[in-house]
């Protein structure tokens, strides 16, 4: 009931100052939709990047062979170190934190062809493993390569979306036979369309899969172009970074120490940066957006300043009758806090149908989709609390120190 009456109290007041009370309450629309939308945008921009990156693969680390920089067991700085597909077994031996791992010969020496088309794609051979690690999923009706593909050392290759497109046009490649080189091949599946903001040798749509076994007896490869391995916990990747070092610095005989021996790309890691990068992107936008609600809030406590002189004696009568300070200071507290409710109140609601209205617009690719989250919510309700306390307290405190029997005189 208090609440009632104190909103049909303040019902009035306001009332009386039609045009400032309606600015002040656009005031905190307008800072309420700053905040709600600039921080849809970063959380639809962070899932989009996140999304992207992951085209790549999920929390995988990508090992090169590097160049020696320090002298070591006898041996001159500025030696080769070229991985072979024996150090994925090695490795996996050694490593019990390592979960997953394949070996990854690329080369562009031969064309691939389908009757007159053709194309100079970059040639994969890995692990049936691999597919997992580098979240490359195949088209309805076709699979990825498999262990006895490996095992046999089978002709069989597994097309990039654009390669298909390129050899195929839309028909189903699935079945047909494909030359890489003068060597017949068996499409046994079609990359699914994904998006990838990043590669290393190229992107999967550009690529074709084989067996490493069949890659390496049809191009004689003695050297892996890199390794591709997963750990149990992506925390630990630094860790077993360490073991790597420790392990193959054992068997090609460079220091463990000697960074540039090997080169590695931790992509965990580099998604943790991300991370830290769009949490600065959202306090940014969280301070932009604040700066705007604030100048509602003075909007409100200006108003709620007039409200407090033109109730001067119903604040005398009040305090006569037995009111506490602490009683009057709520009340006006409580009346701010509804003009900023108000406020929110439609400002969330324009801020629902500006994000839907955003999520129309064909830029998803770009910068993803306008997401209000749980955590938007959250930082939005704080923002509005801690300005509707502030912009409440000063008037409400002013109003608890007034003397009632000066009120009452007045």
């Amino acid at each position: 009931m208090r609440l009632l009456d104190a909103a049909r109290q303040l019902w009035a007041d306001l009332s009386a100052q039609r045009v400032r009370t309606t600015l002040t309450v656009l005031g905190i629309t307008w800072g309420t939709v700053a905040v709600v939308v600039l921080l849809a945008f970063s959380v639809g921009l962070e899932r989009q990047t996140i999304k992207r990156f992951h085209g790549l693969g999920d929390r995988i680390v990508i090992l090169f062979g590097g160049r020696t920089t320090m002298p070591h067991a006898g041996f001159r700085e500025g030696r080769s170190i070229r991985l072979r597909e024996a150090d994925a077994e090695i490795l996996a031996r050694r490593i019990p934190d390592i979960t997953m791992i394949s070996p990854e010969y690329s080369t562009r020496a031969a064309p691939v062809r389908y009757g007159r088309n053709g194309v100079n794609p970059n040639i994969t051979g890995i692990y049936p493993i691999y597919g997992e690690m580098r979240n490359i999923f195949p088209l309805p009706g076709g699979r990825f390569i498999n262990e006895r593909d490996q095992r046999e050392r089978r002709r069989v290759v597994f097309l990039g979306d654009e390669v298909a497109r390129v050899l195929f046009g839309d028909a189903d490649p699935v079945g047909e036979q494909v030359r890489i080189g003068d060597s017949p091949f068996t499409v046994i599946g079609v990359l699914q369309p994904k998006i990838q903001n990043s590669s290393y040798n190229s992107r999967d749509e550009d690529r074709v899969f084989i067996p490493a076994g069949t890659h390496a007896a049809l191009f004689g490869s003695r050297f892996v172009s890199n390794l591709v391995y997963r750990t149990a916990d992506a925390a630990r990747t630094e860790a077993v970074e360490a073991r790597v070092y420790e392990v193959l610095g054992v068997k090609y005989r460079f220091n463990p120490g000697d960074d540039d021996a090997l080169g590695v790309w931790d992509t965990a890691e580099w998604e943790r940066m991300f991370g830290f990068l769009f949490l600065g992107f959202k306090i940014f936008f969280a301070i932009v957006g604040s700066f705007t609600l604030s100048v509602g809030g003075i909007g409100v406590a200006n108003i709620m300043y007039i409200v407090v002189r033109e109730r001067t004696d119903e604040i005398g009568i009040k305090r006569s009758l037995g009111a506490t300070r602490r009683s009057i200071m709520w009340q006006f507290l409580t009346e701010s806090m509804l003009i900023v409710v108000a406020g929110a109140a439609l400002g969330v609601v324009v801020s629902l149908g500006i994000v839907k209205l955003m999520s129309l617009v064909p830029m998803q690719e770009f910068v993803g989709t306008p997401t209000i989250s749980l955590q938007v919510a959250a930082v939005t309700m704080a923002l509005l609390a801690f300005i509707a306390m502030l912009a409440g307290f000063f008037p409400a405190r002013r109003a608890a120190a007034l003397d009632p029997v000066e009120c009452l005189r007045d």
